[in-house]
């Protein structure tokens, strides 16, 4: 029968070794949560421009004689949109918030049917993990939304 001998310095580096391992893999995926959590963010501010683009495709515009067309001077429904924008979610990214989140509202042509709208929603996500934002140079990171719609309606001048 072998009588072994434990050295004490070996239980020692072992330690250390798991220590250093630990808090590696720790940050790992505490990073890995925070990337999440911004992606999850990004899905609800593309959900959101979708949101209001979709409202934008159906009532690009204030209609201000009630003729259902668009007549030149009429102006873009911008207001309507937004507010639909902001008011489609409130968890992950608190839309409503306008020092947070921006949002914009453009069309490429004139606002009537075959034309096309984009409604863009910014958001600077706070990253929670402060090893990445040294890393990156930036305690945010920017995640930018753009969704274009074609309109449907109203018709064009003739």
């Amino acid at each position: 029968m072998e009588n072994k001998k434990f050295n004490h310095a070996e239980k020692g580096q072992s330690l250390v070794e798991l220590a250093l391992t630990l808090l590696i893999i720790l940050t790992l995926l505490a990073g890995a949560v925070d990337l999440g959590m911004a992606f999850f963010s990004f899905v609800a501010l593309r959900d959101a421009a979708q949101e209001g683009a979709l409202y934008g495709s159906v009532a690009p515009i204030i209609d201000t004689n009630l003729n259902r067309r668009y007549d030149t001077g009429e102006p873009l429904n911008t207001v309507l949109i937004v507010s639909r924008v902001r008011s489609s979610s409130s968890t992950p990214v608190d839309l409503s918030d306008v020092s947070k989140v921006t949002v914009s509202v453009t069309t490429s042509t004139t606002p009537c049917a075959g034309g096309s709208i984009t409604v863009s929603v910014t958001y600077n996500y706070p990253l929670t993990m402060p090893l990445i934002g040294a890393i990156i140079g930036s305690p945010t990171i920017r995640l930018p939304a753009s969704v274009t719609d074609t309109i449907l309606s109203p018709s064009c001048p003739p």
